[in-house]
């Protein structure tokens, strides 16, 4: 498939195609596979990775995609040996130093779901200040899900409504489907149409547990780190073939 073409359309720049998704969600897998094959360690791996999400924040800003949400790092990533979780935090912030100017320079807005609490404190400083930089952004919004998990998104919501409800600011009958949306990390951030995940996985693995419940799922034996435009592409093209119903017949 030719990457400046799209089933015969040319992709105009900046402007979404027909049926393409609003939302897309990647569940980032097989960056320590891919470094096992090559004889190289995990963190080489997760190097390679950041890499891709370059690609895939380069490509959904041409498409015309309007979010783009990466699990980077889940709550259970905290059991992770140490040393590999000190490279994570360092890389990080590395690449936050790295990449925020031409974020920023692209229009992309950044935001962050999870329990920021739990990073390492220069990390986070970085990521924030990169946050505030691009708040004014009006391109396409890449949601970092860092320290996160569709379980604990969703203790935290029932957490702060619990608070509300004592403090006299929700009423119980007042409690629906919508009630709950709003108390999520970011209820202004649209359901995730299409959520990709890679390495030949078949999970959600605790990601966006609550905002998922009619999105797509497109599975795909890629490591992350060799997903590529391309490889958007076809996940794209088997989207635009399905019939989401919601449903309604």
């Amino acid at each position: 498939m030719d990457s400046k073409t799209f089933k015969g359309i040319n992709i105009p720049g900046g402007k979404a195609l027909p049926d393409l998704p609003v939302h897309v969600a990647v569940i980032m897998d097989g960056n320590g596979r891919w470094a096992r094959k090559r004889g190289l360690p995990r963190l080489a791996g997760h190097r390679a990775g950041v890499r891709a999400v370059k690609r895939m924040v380069t490509a959904c800003g041409e498409l015309g995609i309007g979010y783009l949400t990466i699990y980077a790092f889940s709550v259970e990533n905290w059991m992770r040996p140490k040393a590999e979780v000190r490279g994570l935090m360092r890389l990080l912030g590395e690449s936050v130093i790295k990449e925020i100017d031409e974020l920023d320079a692209k229009g992309v807005k950044v935001v962050v779901s999870g329990r920021l609490e739990d990073i390492e404190p220069a990390a986070r400083r970085l990521l924030m200040d990169g946050v505030a930089r691009t708040a004014g952004n009006r391109g396409l919004v890449l949601n970092l899900a860092l320290s996160y998990g569709g379980r604990a998104e969703l203790v935290d919501a029932f957490r702060a409504m619990a608070g509300d409800l004592s403090r006299g600011r929700l009423k119980t009958d007042e409690i629906g489907e919508d009630t709950v949306g709003r108390y999520l990390y970011h209820p202004e951030i649209p359901d995730p149409d299409l959520i990709i995940r890679t390495s030949g996985e078949h999970r959600l693995s605790n990601f966006l547990i609550w905002e998922s419940a009619y999105s797509e799922m497109y599975f795909t034996r890629v490591l992350w780190p060799d997903f590529d435009r391309k490889e958007l592409l076809a996940a794209l093209e088997d989207y635009r073939g399905r019939e989401r119903r919601f449903g309604r017949l």
